[in-house]
Order: structure tokens, then sequence, then C-alpha cells
């Protein structure tokens, strides 16, 4: 139908106008015929069962079509020689076909339209006639030519579209069944995780995030709080400023990682630990930012309990070991003890003082904070002294105790603290060192810093145990099967001793060869603002 009535219309079309033009036409009977014709073969293209029978069979219809329109014009005179444009209808329907064997029907076809209709009305063949017999069927024929190449090129479009139609609902389908995935393991995990493009806004948030941040955070400046909540910082009590707020830093490109803030609903305040990764696209640039909050308030609650039970039990502890310490003292200083006696005393003497500075090292750690008095001290005298103190239990263990220095090494500086935090070190470097091993401390001044390294050659660290050495109560796995003593509790006091100072303390390690400890202070021969 879809070829046939454009041909029957034009041709109803055509035959009205030149009627109406030139009213003396006479109409013909083979004329009439040939209308009665086209409507028998519209007719059969709207009621045949085409799809019941073979592919090719409903090409008997242009056929006939060409046929039927030679009659047309060979009836209709010199007034209706323009039907003979009309065979361009059927030519198109044939040549459209994806086989190339369309063309050739159609070329035959339109010889067809020219010679039988003269022999079916016996007007017979002039010399009119037989040009038209040779250059119809070439103009047309290359007319069919064009149509079946345009028909075969949209048809081939039609198969890439319909290809890629099917690619792009698989890929649909594929992204949706994604999202479903991302949706489902975003909302299993007990993080609250949300997603922000380059200007903050929120884009993709988990049930967690949503639960603790303030309902529906999806389309949101993530850096607008809703009414009455607020983000604190660490201390609890001074709310941060919008510029310190996770989500203005994420959409301002910073990353960060494990940053403890307080978030208070208005009823109660919860502790998060969040974290911030950046996404960048192919040239490197911000298009957005992944923030994550872990809801650490009972491990924060517990660490403060810890720290509160720890600072009592050795307030407690202090002052009896203290009273202990004395009266070993007054014991020692009785004349004509026997050499077994004073022996005792030595040994519980020594253990008291041991376990004294324990709780000394558990209370600094309790207090979270370390006082110190800076004053012009020269550090050369304070490693020296150390290393001093020292020497007998290198000496014990076999161990050979270096000291090199260039002079030396004054600035401004708590030297007892500093003290203490060489002592840790060396007695780390000689407690991790075996028999035969070295021990050697390096102290200078170099422009404005003073420096100090404790290398040895002990057992060494892998990289986990570095990330973790001053970690509080951390000791490596092999000093927990081992019998070297301690608490975990040297390089915390240590880094915390130095970080006050504003220095910095950094470990190099390599297992089975041995540590270095480098201490760095920014206050030679200054004073620390």
């Amino acid at each position: 139908m879809l070829f046939q009535l454009p041909l029957s219309t034009t041709m109803l079309l055509v035959t009205v106008l030149t009627m109406l033009l030139h009213p003396q036409l006479d109409v013909s009977g083979p004329f009439l015929f040939s209308l009665g014709a086209h409507i028998l073969l519209l007719a059969a293209c709207a009621l045949v069962p085409w799809g019941r029978l073979p592919e090719r069979a409903v090409h008997i219809i242009p056929v006939l079509d060409c046929i039927v329109v030679g009659v047309s014009r060979e009836a209709g005179g010199q007034y209706l020689t323009v039907l003979g444009f009309l065979l361009v209808f059927p030519v198109v329907w044939l040549a459209a076909d994806r086989r190339r064997s369309g063309v050739v029907v159609a070329v035959l076809a339109t010889i067809l339209s020219a010679v039988l209709p003269p022999v079916l009305l016996g007007t017979g063949l002039d010399g009119p006639d037989f040009i038209r017999i040779v250059l119809l069927p070439v103009i047309l024929g290359a007319i069919a030519l064009t149509a079946h190449a345009i028909a075969n090129a949209l048809s081939l479009q039609r198969q890439q579209l319909e290809t890629q139609g099917c690619e792009v609902r698989d890929l649909l389908a594929a992204s949706e069944d994604r999202e479903r995935l991302l949706s489902s393991v975003m909302d299993t995990v007990s993080v609250g995780v949300c997603a922000v493009d380059a200007n903050g806004q929120a884009v993709l948030a988990n049930h967690q995030f949503s639960s603790h941040f303030g309902g529906t955070v999806t389309g949101r400046q993530l850096s607008d709080e809703p009414p009455g909540f607020l983000v604190y910082g660490p201390d609890r009590k001074h709310p941060l400023p919008p510029e310190r707020r996770p989500g203005f830093r994420a959409a301002r490109g910073e990353s960060f990682t494990d940053e403890l803030i307080w978030a208070d609903n208005g009823t109660t305040q919860r502790a998060y630990s969040a974290t911030c990764r950046l996404i960048r696209d192919s040239r490197g640039e911000h298009r957005g930012a992944v923030l994550a909050f872990t809801d650490v308030t009972a491990l924060v609650e517990a660490l403060s309990a810890k720290d509160q039970f720890v600072s009592s039990v050795s307030h407690e502890l202090r002052t009896p070991l203290t009273s202990i310490m004395g009266y070993m003292d007054l014991a020692l200083d009785e004349e004509d003890l026997a050499p077994d006696i004073e022996m005792y005393l030595t040994v519980a003497k020594r253990n008291a003082q041991r376990l004294l500075h324990l709780v000394g090292d558990l209370l600094t750690i309790a207090a979270d904070a370390v006082t110190i008095n800076p004053r012009h001290a020269d550090l050369c005298e304070v490693v020296r002294q150390s290393v001093e103190a020292a020497q007998p239990r290198a000496n014990a263990g076999g161990i050979t105790l270096d000291l090199i220095h260039n002079g030396a090494a004054t600035g401004h500086f708590d030297p007892d603290r500093l003290g203490q935090a060489v002592d840790n070190l060396v007695s780390n470097a000689i407690k991790y060192t075996p028999r035969g091993g070295t021990v050697t401390v390096k102290v200078g001044a170099t422009g404005h810093e003073l420096r100090c390294e404790v290398t040895d050659t002990g057992v060494g660290m892998t990289g986990e145990e570095l990330d973790q050495a001053f970690t509080r109560f951390f000791r490596a796995a092999k000093v927990h099967s081992s019998t070297i003593p301690g608490a975990g509790l040297g390089l915390a006091i240590t880094k915390s001793i130095i970080e006050n100072h504003r220095g910095d303390v950094v470990l190099y390690s390599i297992p089975g060869e041995g540590t270095t400890a480098v201490l760095t202070l920014p206050s030679a021969d200054m004073e620390t603002p």
C-alpha cells in the first residue's frame, strides 16, 4: 500500500487536472479500462494476504503497474503522454529490493510498458515508439540503479542503527545493573559514603550517610548544614568554620584521611573519622570527590575511658612506689649489710625504678601532652650523658656503643625532655640489637637545625611495623614472642616530645639489617617563638 497508493493517487490527480484543463478530451474505453486496472491493483495490495505468499510474489504488482501505466499513456493520446513519468513509482519499488535482480526486472518492466500497449491497443509501432523502447529503459534503468544503491545504503544504515540500538540497550541494562549493585554495596557497608561533583553538590549517598547527616542529601550542597546541625572539631566545643568542614574541603579539591569531627544534631554528639578522595578525569582535572564517614564514637569514648583509667592507676601507683624507693635507699645506706641482702635490695630497687619509670610513661601518655621548659642548652652534651648512662647496659649485652659528634650543637630546647627522648631511642637500639652488634649515635648542627641519629645493626622492622611504630602500646610481632621487655610507649613519648619542640623524628629500617632513628629540631641557637 505504501508503494501503490502514491501511484494510484497521482494517476487520478493527473487525469482530473487534464480533464479540467482540456474539457474537450475524449476519454476512450481503453483509458477507462486502464483506470479500472489501477483501482484493481490498489485493491489487490490491500486485500491479498501477501505475508502468506513468497517474499517476491508482491513484485507482480509493480510489473503490472508498468504495463497499465503504458496503456494509460498510449490510450490518453498527446495530452496524457506525461503519464509516462509515473513509471518512476513501480521502477523505484522494484529497485528497492535488496537483490540486484530487482533492477533487471524494473528495466524489463519498462520495456514491456513501451512494447505491449501499442500491440494490445492495435495502434502499431512507429518511429517514436522505437525511440521510446530504447531510451526509456536506459533512463529508468539509471533511476533504478540509483534507487537500488540508496535503498541498500539506507538498509545498511538501518541495520547499523539497530545494532547500535541493541548495544545501547545492553549498555543501559548493564549500567542499571551496576547502579543497583553499587547501591546495594553502599547500603551494606556501615560507613557513611557520599559522592560530590566539582561544585560540592551531592550526587550519590548511601543510607548510612543520609541517616547520620540530615536525611536526603542528593542534590544538596554538602557544605550547607541542615537546620539545627553543627560540626565541631576534635575539642567538641568550637564549631568548625565553613572552610574547614569536610564538604567544603572536598569541593575545593582537598584530600584528607581519618580526620576526627563531631556532629551535633541538636540532641547528641557523634564522633566521625572523615576521609576524602578526589575524582579526576583523564586530564587530571578535579571532577568531584568521595567522602567516607566512619562512626568512631564508641572507640573515642573507649580510648578516653582507657586514658582515665591509666591515669588514675598510675597516680595510685606512683605514691607507694616513691615510698618503696625511699625505704630501699635507707636500707641500702645501712652499714654491715650482708652481701646477699645487699644484692636482693639492689635488685628490688632496680625493678622498683623500672616500674616507676613505666608509671611515669603511662602518666605522660594519659596526659596526651608534654610540658616543656625551653632554655639554652647543648644537644651534644645531652646526648653524651644519655650514651654514658646506657654504656653499662650495652657492655652487659656485648654491644658496641659509639658516639660521633663535631663539637657543640647548641640551641633553645628543654634538655631534660630531649634527654628523655634520646634515652628512649638509645634504649630501643640496644634492646633490639643482638650480641656483637653496634649502636652508633651521631649528633651535630646543620644551619638552623639540630640533628641526632641513632643507628643500630639489630633486627629491623617491616614497612607495616614502621607505620605503627609511633602508636601507643605497639610492639612488633617478633618482639611479643621474644624476651625483650617493654610496654610500647617509648617511641610514642619521644614523638610527643619532639613535636612539642616543633621538630620531627623519622625511622628508617631494613628487616634483618637494622634501624636508624633521625631526630631534628629547628632551634639551633634560636629561641622557639
